[in-house]
């Protein structure tokens, strides 16, 4: 064991034990089960040294806040899932819902222990089962260290969030030998389910970092915005930036013409608390940005187009990347801030043939669904289906603030005036000047903030500079908010 604990130190790895204990303020935890061990005797089993049965599990402090943690050890029978590793973990799951408290896995796994048959299925079976029914109780976060095959990637994929370490993390169901056998293809495992395939194609991986350090020093930045459980609310810092701190460098940042591109993110940042914003899924698709921040030393999810990408338009994951953020806020009692710029859904044979209605529904029935504190922010374009997809009042906002930069409106003016003034245009003794007209007077009369503040669904124009302030004082009055809807056992999310 000692030889193969050396050639973990020597690739730059951490042992089981080393891992949790970075999780853990001073590296303190208690330990549980140590001594638990399986009773298979098939295949020699029972005369094999499994040691900790593949996985250390223990608790301790996290930011001073209570967690439990499991952590696999590759060095046993590479941490293959066995019925005594499946019970050891059930437990570690079982006494976090009962304290009310997170967990977090520390994965690397080689999937269900052969020997065991049966037993080492019903042993996965079982962790899927108490995950899911956690899943909106406790924070439930995995970070992927190493290999992780076919049930512990299943595992991991039940989760609210996943952590992957570049080059050494892999999540797959069947290998490349199977996939070769079965299929003929040939694949790499890193091809076939690294952090660069599960950060930017598949959207599995919402943090991707370099080191196992770092990886576990996220999970802990993580917990740092998220409450115990659902029936608390996130926890709340002392906040040393002015509240009525001035943000010109909003309007600075949005260009005057309404179809160039920017960052959204420069609208984002200053009106957090010191600009501190963990992005979530800062790899897949990125037309849409989620993460947290805190405005008052209170947490806030953020959900906001990104016009540098795509034009800001929606996309099916998109859709499902903000839907899933959505919710996972609404379970935690946490406020969403929403900016919305985005000219409508992604228009095209594939998106539909891939399922947009389906998926772009997830993000309005998310939205809908939620009962916590809903703002939104219209900056630009606010056209046809992003309306209701980024917030818009019918959804449920409880304040929408527009700026004076503002669009609000089914489409943009050309494409409203091809329809509206089509006849017009085609009867006229110069098309193409009467044409430019009929859109300069639409844009005058509809694209702006005001005919939605007239109409109610706006409620209040405010310049760029007092952004921070006025959500501050938003989320002030909003505090304490509750919302109820009708008696049913669970809603049916298109999923």
């Amino acid at each position: 064991m000692m030889d193969k604990r050396h050639k973990v130190h020597e690739k730059g790895g951490l042992t089981a034990e080393a891992r949790i204990r970075l999780l853990f303020d001073d590296g303190l935890f208690e330990e549980l089960f140590p001594f638990r061990k399986g009773d298979c005797s098939n295949f020699g089993l029972d005369r094999k040294d499994v040691g900790n049965e593949g996985v250390i599990t223990g608790a301790g402090l996290i930011h001073g806040r209570r967690a439990w943690s499991f952590s696999n050890d590759a060095l046993v029978m590479g941490a293959s899932m066995g019925e005594a590793q499946g019970d050891k973990i059930c437990q570690t799951i079982d006494l976090a819902v009962k304290t009310g408290v997170p967990v977090i896995g520390l994965s690397e796994a080689s999937g269900a222990r052969i020997q065991e048959g049966v037993a080492a299925l019903n042993a996965y079976c079982t962790v899927f089962g108490k995950t899911s029914v956690a899943s909106g109780w406790i924070p439930q976060i995995s970070v992927i260290l190493g290999a992780c095959a076919g049930g512990t990637a299943y595992a991991a994929g039940l989760t609210d969030f996943i952590i992957m370490v570049e080059s050494q993390a892999k999540l797959f169901i069947t290998g490349p030998s199977v996939i070769k056998s079965v299929t003929g293809e040939d694949v790499t495992l890193e091809a076939l389910g690294g952090s660069a395939v599960h950060g930017a194609k598949t959207g599995l991986a919402h943090f991707v970092v370099r080191t196992e350090a770092e990886a576990i020093a996220i999970a802990r930045a993580l917990l740092s915005f998220l409450p115990q459980n659902s029936k608390e609310a996130p926890p709340s810092y002392l906040n040393t930036d002015p509240l009525a701190r001035e943000t010109p460098e909003i309007k600075a940042a949005i260009p005057t013409h309404p179809n160039r591109a920017f960052d959204m993110t420069s609208v984002i940042l200053p009106i957090l608390d010191q600009s501190d914003f963990l992005e979530v899924q800062a790899r897949f698709a990125r037309n849409m940005i989620i993460g947290f921040g805190r405005v008052n030393g209170k947490t806030v999810g953020i959900v906001a187009n990104q016009p540098r990408v795509l034009a800001g338009c929606i996309d099916i994951d998109a859709s499902w990347k903000a839907a899933r953020f959505v919710r996972f806020c609404d379970a935690f009692n946490i406020p969403i801030l929403t900016f919305a710029d985005c000219p409508g859904y992604l228009p095209g044979v594939s998106q539909e043939h891939q399922g947009i209605i389906r998926n772009g529904s997830k993000l309005l029935f998310a939205y809908a669904e939620a009962t916590v504190p809903k703002i939104t922010i219209i900056v630009r374009k606010d056209y046809g289906g992003a309306y209701s997809a980024m917030c818009g009042k019918g959804m449920g906002a409880d304040i929408v603030f527009a700026l004076p930069t503002a669009e609000i409106a089914v489409m943009g003016a050309e494409g409203a005036v091809n329809i509206i003034h089509r006849k017009e245009i085609k009867a006229a003794a110069d098309p193409a000047q009467t044409r430019a007209e009929l859109i300069r007077h639409y844009e005058q009369a509809f694209l702006n903030p005001y005919c939605g503040a007239e109409y109610g669904i706006v409620d209040d124009i405010i310049e760029p500079q007092y952004l921070r302030k006025r959500i501050a004082a938003s989320l002030a009055l909003l505090d304490g908010k509750k919302a109820a809807h009708p008696h049913k056992k669970h809603s049916n999310i298109p999923l």
